[in-house]
């Protein structure tokens, strides 16, 4: 039925993995490395954020405060998880709605583009979402990215299944992609692959978990990691 199908591509990362999931060997020093790609999150990185509510959304689905919320997913039912499918693809879209490019996004893909960097989108959300919210860009749009990578097409991050893939769709290793994100799992999917990984800190709040290992750099704007593909160019 209707919402078999919604339920389907809310999961639809029950997919053999590309590679290894165990943390890869740091791939010589971060000043070495020549980064030939830049692969963004979406939401918080690219949209402003907090124009999603994900505590809002676990409650209104049930879901335990510890756990994410497409993980919770798999935990029930299918007859359980169409509607609650259906309530989170509703919220993800009232969000890509009200969503904003992120301060600086915009200079900073279209700099990274006129470099002849390709560029790409790893995200949780789906791609219904991503298109959405791209509709409120003014200068860049989904045809700048060579790679999209949406819960449709991957095991979800912290899984490097959807790193490999866009490294594949850009031409490159992983060891030649950074990772830009706002949140742990950015950086966890990132050194899973063996690729480069920038923290986006939008606040004061601690995103990583005591044992995580740690990005390669921590910036407060996106410009910023500008200057850090010129250092790493050069």
């Amino acid at each position: 039925g209707h919402f078999a199908g919604r339920a389907r591509s809310a999961i639809a990362w029950k997919k053999k993995p590309k590679g290894p999931c165990k943390y890869q060997k740091e791939m010589g020093k971060k000043e070495d490395r020549k980064i030939r790609g830049v692969l963004f999150d979406f939401d918080g990185t690219l949209t402003y954020p907090g124009a999603i509510d994900f505590d809002a959304i676990k409650e209104e689905l049930c879901c335990p405060a510890d756990m994410p919320i497409l993980e919770y997913l798999e935990t029930v039912s299918l007859t359980e998880q169409a509607p609650l499918v259906a309530i989170l693809e509703a919220r993800e879209e009232a969000a890509a709605q009200a969503s904003l490019p992120n301060t600086g996004a915009e200079k900073c893909l279209s700099e990274l583009k006129a470099k002849g960097l390709p560029l790409g989108i790893i995200t949780r959300n789906s791609m219904h979402s991503v298109c959405a919210a791209l509709e409120k860009f003014n200068r860049i749009t989904i045809q700048d990215f060579a790679a999209v990578i949406t819960r449709e097409k991957s095991l979800p991050k912290p899984h490097p299944d959807g790193v490999y893939q866009a490294a594949e769709h850009m031409g490159i290793s992983p060891s030649e992609l950074m990772v830009v994100g706002d949140f742990r799992f950015d950086v966890l999917a990132g050194k899973a692959a063996g690729a480069l990984t920038v923290l986006l800190q939008n606040s004061e709040k601690s995103l990583m978990s005591p044992g995580d290992p740690q990005p390669d750099y921590t910036v407060r704007h996106l410009e910023e990691i500008l200057g850090i593909i010129q250092r790493l160019m050069s």
